[in-house]
């Protein structure tokens, strides 16, 4: 990955982690990466039940290992979407729907800036999340343009068939488009509300 595709990232004591990263494809292919759950778990996750409309579900076996739960809060069809976060696992210190995420989608360069801002989180929590993020961000920066990020180094649990991928509908906002290639953006840095 060049260093022209990690933009801006970081995290604040304040509670939130601020991740970007320029991809090399349309607003509307990579809005679509957080509405269909299969192409979603093409680059995060092992199962997923979502329904990315307002007061719809998001949960998420990410790493094999537990669920990530909240609800869909925001969806402006290729421009931003919001769901709250938090794990069913109340001893990683964010219960679920605790804490919120919030992607934009700008047409930038011939592709697009996606800015994701994750808040309402614990100090603990930060460092798990920007890691977390920033290694997820990447994958999609490779896949929404037609690559393939191969196997997630990360998960603890093979993929498999008792967790069902689930969605109760689709939005979209144009027939997704290939895109070209992925280039990465800069190193992480602070971020201060």
């Amino acid at each position: 990955m060049g260093l022209d595709a990690r933009a801006d990232a970081g995290r604040d004591d304040d509670g939130f982690v601020r991740v970007e990263r320029w991809i090399d494809a349309t607003p509307e292919t990579v809005f679509s990466f957080f509405c269909d759950p299969g192409r979603w778990l093409s680059w995060q996750g092992v199962a997923a039940e979502i329904d990315p409309r307002p007061g719809g579900t998001f949960r998420m076996n990410v790493r094999g290992d537990g669920y990530a739960a909240g609800e869909f809060v925001v969806i402006d069809p290729c421009e931003r979407i919001v769901w709250t976060w938090g794990w069913e696992n109340e001893a990683l210190g964010v219960p679920p729907g605790s804490s919120t995420v919030e992607v934009t989608f700008r047409a930038e360069r011939g592709g697009t800036l996606v800015r994701l801002r994750h808040s309402g989180l614990s100090p603990i929590a930060l460092d798990p999340h920007e890691q977390g993020w920033n290694h997820y961000l990447d994958r999609l920066a490779v896949r929404a343009p037609g690559g393939d990020p191969g196997p997630d180094p990360t998960l603890v649990a093979p993929r498999s068939p008792s967790h069902p991928t689930r969605s109760s509908s689709s939005t979209s906002c144009a027939a997704p488009t290939p895109g070209r290639g992925s280039r990465p953006t800069a190193p992480a840095t602070r971020a201060r509300t």
